[in-house]
């Protein structure tokens, strides 16, 4: 898949999120609790979320600004090299001395399913503060907003309040799952999350059940993500499904982050949700088919060449 910074850019995205090493151990099938599963092999990626799906925008065209925070170590000067090679912004991009770049334990069975642990490192010391240095004066709109759940609940609201002021469009994905404060779902975030997160955040008999009672609570749409089953948009009181594509799936780390990533990238090119959630799941379905959560990011002329293909 493509890699290095893209051709003509087709909308502004920034994104307040957290940036990880990968570390990868492959195995025959995922272990139980307290069991170890050995014969395995090992790769180290570049990784987290946020850092990950501003690559997924990037490689699709957007102009995009990154903020967060690294350690002064070996692991956060790769991860800012990586992202430069990507064409992002790093201004935002801060560096304590005094603490570890954030990692993922990431172990991947035969049928690319993942189970994944963090130690978020410096992204837990990204605040308000940080956030508000990073980009108070500096956002205007149009463009769009995409965050995540690696970092702390006061960055992120502030983050929000920001862009809300510039017109920018609020993209959160809440990942991982926790509670959701109800002053950052009243800045009306598009959100996209899996099954498990949307029944988390409203329990109900259904996952469409769910993705209704989130969108009455944000008042925006909600799309859920259903794997090889494509995704869920609720939007405007009504509901639609978004088929996915059947593919060889080798990892499925990082899939969301794509899905994300394009998403945001779509929008910020003015796309309606339908078109831009159309897009996101065909470059999720690349995506698996590489191991890494960026290696398979695909850039806009793959996707649109894959979806050719298809039709």
């Amino acid at each position: 898949m493509s890699s290095g910074p893209p051709g003509a850019t087709t909308g502004r995205v920034v994104v307040v999120g957290s940036v990880n090493v990968d570390l990868v151990a492959r195995v025959s099938r995922l272990p139980l609790p307290g069991e170890t599963v050995g014969g395995g092999t090992f790769a180290r990626y570049h990784g987290g979320k946020g850092a990950n799906q501003a690559v997924a925008a990037a490689r699709f065209g957007a102009s995009v600004s990154f903020v967060g925070a690294v350690g002064d170590d070996e692991m956060g000067v790769a991860a800012r090299q990586a992202l430069e090679a990507e064409g992002i912004e790093l201004s935002g991009l801060h560096v304590h001395t005094d603490t570890t770049t954030g990692v993922a334990l990431i172990t991947v069975d035969a049928d690319g399913e993942n189970q994944i642990a963090v130690a978020p490192g410096a992204n837990a010391r990204l605040d308000a503060a940080a956030v508000r240095q990073s980009l108070d004066g500096r956002l205007r709109g149009p463009g769009v907003l995409l965050m995540n759940l690696e970092i702390g609940d006061e960055a992120l609201l502030a983050a929000a309040k920001l862009a809300r002021a510039a017109g920018l469009v609020i993209v959160l994905n809440p990942a991982p799952a926790r509670a959701i404060p109800d002053s950052l779902l009243e800045m009306d975030p598009l959100l996209v999350l899996n099954e498990g997160e949307v029944m988390r955040l409203a329990p109900a008999e259904d996952v469409e059940s769910s993705a209704y009672a989130v969108a009455g609570r944000t008042g925006a749409p909600v799309v859920v993500t259903l794997g090889r089953a494509g995704a869920l948009l609720v939007d405007g009181g009504r509901s639609q499904r978004i088929p996915g594509h059947q593919v060889d799936v080798v990892d499925t780390t990082g899939a969301g982050d794509t899905a994300c990533g394009v998403l945001a990238a779509e929008l910020a090119a003015g796309r309606l949700v339908e078109e831009a959630l159309r897009a996101a799941m065909a470059a999720a379905a690349l995506s698996v088919m590489v191991h890494g959560a960026r290696v398979g990011m695909p850039s806009r002329s793959e996707v649109e060449s894959f979806v050719s293909g298809r039709g």
